[in-house]
């Protein structure tokens, strides 16, 4: 075992130090006092607001870079290294710590605020802010990084003026500076992906074969740069998958504490249909993301791909076939915290994904009995609630219940006639509003047009599900010729399902036709296999089931084989005189790289981490701890103090939802910084007389804001942040940042979906 990809333990053990934000190195002076700062707010400017607030700390696995600056601290040096590591590996968040971290230890350091303007890539505003702030301190820096200053500060100048000429500018910038310091490997690294990122934005790629060329010059100093990253973003899609297999060998070897380096090869074996090695590399991603989430004590959300990956991943499972770990990473992903109304991207895949594996493996009975819980409930975006409710309907047409399948048609039906209501209602607004505004006749009628073709997707999406529905109902009883015009409108029936529906109407010749034709256009997948190889067993058809089993067959390491669709495979099975577990044993292909052992990685699922003990007094000098709320939930909420309005506003919005979350059985308990005689002044500014209907403590010495990490490392001031506690102890969600979060009627509702899930320690789910 290569030791340079035995992370977690590391990550668990230095991350434990970010997280009581102890940071490496010299303490950067505390930040002046500025009555004219709002509460939470950098003293540095409003770039510094958002991004990581806690101190960095070294980690192993960044990436194997070199990128020296001048600075005379030498734990500065190995922070901006660390950054750069992270920077190629589309860390941003961490990257911009680590440069944080730089500029904590040697503020004169101009390559610190260009780290953080790189890793702002996403957000303009702050990266140009960042940048001003590199060239009003770049005097002293060398020749080569004013270089490096200035051709980015030419990108970020304007960032209206036209993005085609910036981006040119900038690739001609980066040559000239390879071209004077062409031992500089990092300007050819940074060259090759803006060359391959201006794709992304109009530029086309002249030859990916000559950008190919100057990534292997990097690789030809130091064959495990992390560079492996961009070639894979190269030569993704368009056929070039196979060009980056190499790259995917090593990619998440070169960088194996970055998550999205693992991702990345899944990019290049999902192509090439090669799903085992791609679900591996993806459930590597997620493994090291949640190993991290534990130790840096972070929502799952806060990461960016997070979501993304773990979609796919569980797409990937079902390709080939690990149906159980499909549903469970799906229901992990619906389990998530989110962060706010607006942010539940996880949530809303997970429930897409959990719908579409039970359905794609005819799991009826284990779909009906999630009909009433968290994981299926009622969706609001009306198109979700149509794909649900066709979901159960299907079920319970499929089961003989007859009773719960009508009553699915009659809401799907409702749900067709409001759509149509809505349309015809935007359509009258529409012109009522045109009208207004005193629109010609052809402006009037192109505003009616447009709001009724928004309604367009979601009527269609209806109709074809009342279809697919009806299609089921009538299948014990239907002939061909009565269901066809129902399945010729049901658009949204995949054409395995299709395949087993024209056999049982009869029609084998046609069935085993679209059968083979799924199969062809899903290489690779083990479902649509096994679905033709039956369907051809069953057609008298065996040479060509053995055929197509035998297909089957080389992909079936670490198949499930419980559901009913490899069930169904029995009789072919006793033919071929296989075992009951016919599976092969896996293997592993010779030009994957050197892997881990995946469980070292981190866990399969997210867990809630555990929340730090405390003991404060309240007004009256009255002590209570985090241990006295032991079996009963709690919501935290860690205010500025006194003075600080938007936190009074904050608790004012708190308090009339106390009595929902009281019936919920949340207790409330604020936590400020005020001293113990100076909570009455936060008493005093209750709009209610009887003050606030929930204790409020004081940690004054802010131990226990920096416990939560409610905490600015690096400018020694604390933060907003609120934390819902479970009765084991465990933090269900969390938001730290430099405002305080106001969405209290939102939260409340959160909080009783999260606390409706058990925790592993409640349900006794191991960790694996």
């Amino acid at each position: 075992m290569n030791s340079s990809i035995r992370l977690p333990f590391y990550i668990a053990c230095t991350l434990a130090l970010l997280c009581h934000g102890v940071a490496l190195g010299e303490d950067p002076s505390p930040a002046k006092a500025d009555d004219k700062l709002t509460p939470g707010h950098s003293s540095n400017g409003e770039a510094f607001n958002e991004g990581p607030r806690q101190a960095a700390i070294l980690m192993a696995g960044t990436g194997d870079v070199s990128f020296p600056v001048t600075t005379g601290k030498p734990l500065a040096q190995k922070f901006f290294t660390q950054g750069v590591g992270q920077l190629h590996g589309f860390w941003y968040f961490e990257a911009e710590r680590s440069f944080r971290q730089v500029a904590a230890l040697d503020a004169g350091c101009a390559m610190a605020y260009w780290g953080m303007a790189m890793a702002n890539i996403n957000s303009p505003k702050r990266a140009a802010d960042f940048m001003k702030l590199a060239v009003a301190k770049k005097d002293k820096a060398s020749r080569r990084e004013q270089l490096w200053i200035d051709a980015y500060a030419k990108f970020y100048a304007d960032t209206k003026a036209d993005e085609i000429a910036r981006r040119s500018a900038l690739i001609r910038s980066l040559e000239d500076l390879t071209y004077e310091f062409p031992d500089d490997l990092e300007a050819r690294a940074l060259l090759v992906f803006h060359l391959w990122d201006n794709k992304q934005h109009g530029i086309a790629i002249p030859s990916r074969l000559v950008v190919d060329a100057l990534a292997r010059q990097v690789l030809a100093v130091n064959p495990m740069h992390p560079i492996h990253h961009y070639l894979i973003h190269l030569w993704n899609g368009a056929d070039g998958d196979k060009r980056a297999i190499a790259a995917a060998a090593h990619c998440g070897q070169s960088a194996p504490a970055i998550a999205h380096m693992w991702h990345m090869s899944g990019h290049t074996f999902s192509n090439l249909h090669r799903y085992a090695d791609a679900a591996w590399q993806q459930e590597a991603s997620a493994r090291v993301d949640h190993a991290y989430m534990a130790a840096a004590r972070i929502m799952p959300e806060q990461i960016h791909n997070y979501a993304h990956n773990n979609d796919w991943l569980v797409k990937n499972l079902n390709y080939v076939g690990r149906v159980h770990d499909a549903i469970d990473l799906a229901k992990n992903m619906i389990e998530l915290p989110r962060l706010g109304p607006t942010q539940s991207s996880a949530y809303e895949m997970g429930r897409e994904r959990l719908l579409s594996t039970l359905v794609t493996y005819e799991l009826w009975d284990d779909l009906i009995a999630l009909r009433d819980s968290m994981y299926l409930a009622p969706a609001e975006n009306p198109v979700n609630e149509t794909k649900r409710l066709t979901a159960f309907g299907v079920a319970y047409f499929t089961r003989a219940d007859t009773t719960h399948g009508e009553e699915i048609l009659t809401a799907l039906q409702a749900l067709l006639k409001k759509a149509r209501e809505e349309r015809i209602a935007a359509a009258d607004a529409a012109e009522v509003k045109a009208q207004a505004d005193k629109k010609p006749d052809d402006q009037i009628a192109r505003a009616m047009a447009d709001a009724l073709r928004g309604f367009a997707y979601r009527i269609s999406t209806a109709e074809a599900a009342i279809a697919e529905v009806q299609v089921y109902r009538a299948l014990p009883n239907g002939k061909l010729d009565a269901v066809k015009p129902l399945l010729d409108k049901a658009r949204d029936i995949p054409a395995e399902r299709k395949a087993r529906i024209l056999f049982a109407l009869g029609d084998q010749a046609g069935a085993v036709k679209m059968a083979r034709e799924a199969s062809v256009a899903n290489p690779g997948q083990v479902q649509p296999l096994a679905n033709l190889a039956d369907l051809l067993w069953h057609s008298k058809q065996p040479d060509a089931a053995r055929e197509t089993f035998e297909k089957l067959h080389k992909l079936s390491a670490g198949m499930d084989l419980d559901p009913p669709i490899f069930d169904r495979l029995a009789p072919l099975i006793a033919d071929l005189k296989l075992p009951t577990d016919w599976r092969l044993s896996a293997t592993v292909a010779g030009d994957v790289g050197l892997r881990p052992d995946i469980k070292t990685l981190g866990p399969f699922r997210w867990h809630p981490y555990p929340a730090p003990a405390w003991n404060l007094a309240d007004q009256h000098e009255q002590f209570q701890s985090l241990a006295s709320y032991h079996g009963k939930p709690v919501l935290v909420v860690f205010y500025l103090g006194s003075g600080c309005a938007g936190c009074i506003e904050q608790l004012n919005i708190l308090a009339p939802l106390t009595q929902g979350f009281t019936a919920a059985g949340i207790s409330i308990v604020a936590v400020s910084r005020d001293s113990p005689d100076g909570l009455q002044r936060t008493f005093e500014k209750a709009k209610e007389a009887s003050g606030f209907p929930f204790p409020i403590l004081s940690d004054v010495s802010l131990d226990t804001f920096r416990a939560y990490r409610a905490y600015d490392d690096f400018e020694h001031m604390p933060l907003h942040g609120v934390f819902l506690i479970d009765g084991t102890g465990q933090v269900r969600w969390q938001n730290i940042s430099f405002e305080p979060f106001r969405e209290a009627q939102w939260l409340l509702g959160e909080a009783k979906r999260v606390l409706s899930i058990p925790t592993s320690k409640e349900t006794g789910t191991a960790a694996n």
